[in-house]
C-alpha cells in the first residue's frame, strides 16, 4: 500500500470550493491533465455517481472508471477506482480556514493482483510524480475557485 497527501489553501468558502471540485462533468475544462469526462450515471453528483475519466499521465493517456463512495457536502467526498490490479482511493476534505478553505487530498493505492504486488516497490518511485500531478490539479482548481469569487 502507498499513500500521498497534498494540501492547498484556497481563498474561497468551503461551499464554493466543494461545488467546483465536485462538478465532475466540467472537470476537463478546469484541470489540464483531464482530456475527457464521460458521465456513466445520471442525476446530481453523490454516492454512487460513476464516470470515465481520461487524463494524460506519465506521458500517455489513461482512462479509468471512478465512483463516489462517500459524499458529505461541503466537508468531503471519496472516490474509488480499480485498475491494473490495484485499488485506488482518493479523498478530498474541505476545512474552513479564516475566509477560505484548506483542501486536503489523500490518495491511497493497494495492490490486489500478484503482478501489482510484485510491482509495488515501483510505487514509491512514482509517488513523487503523483504528488506533483495532484498539486498541479489542486492549483488549477484553486485558480478557478478564486477567479469566480465576487470582487
Amino acid at each position: 500500500m502507498g499513500q500521498i497527501t497534498v494540501s492547498k489553501y484556497i481563498n474561497a468558502p468551503p461551499e464554493r470550493v466543494f461545488e467546483v471540485f465536485a462538478d465532475l462533468p466540467n472537470a476537463a475544462g478546469r484541470v489540464s491533465a483531464i482530456t475527457r469526462i464521460e458521465m456513466l450515471t445520471d442525476g446530481p453528483v453523490g454516492v454512487g455517481t460513476r464516470w470515465r475519466e481520461t487524463r494524460f499521465m506519465f506521458k500517455r493517456e489513461a482512462t479509468e472508471t471512478i465512483e463516489i463512495t462517500a459524499f458529505d457536502p461541503p466537508r468531503s467526498y471519496t472516490t474509488l477506482a480499480n485498475s491494473c490490479g490495484c485499488r485506488y482511493e482518493c479523498s478530498f476534505h474541505f476545512e474552513p480556514h479564516g475566509e477560505g478553505t484548506n483542501v486536503v487530498s489523500k490518495f491511497t493505492w493497494t495492490a490486489q493482483s500478484l503482478l501489482a504486488k510484485l510491482m509495488s516497490p515501483l510505487g514509491k518511485l512514482m509517488a513523487s510524480a503523483c504528488i506533483k500531478a495532484f498539486d498541479k490539479d489542486l492549483s488549477e482548481l484553486k485558480a478557478h475557485c478564486e477567479q469566480l469569487q465576487p470582487a
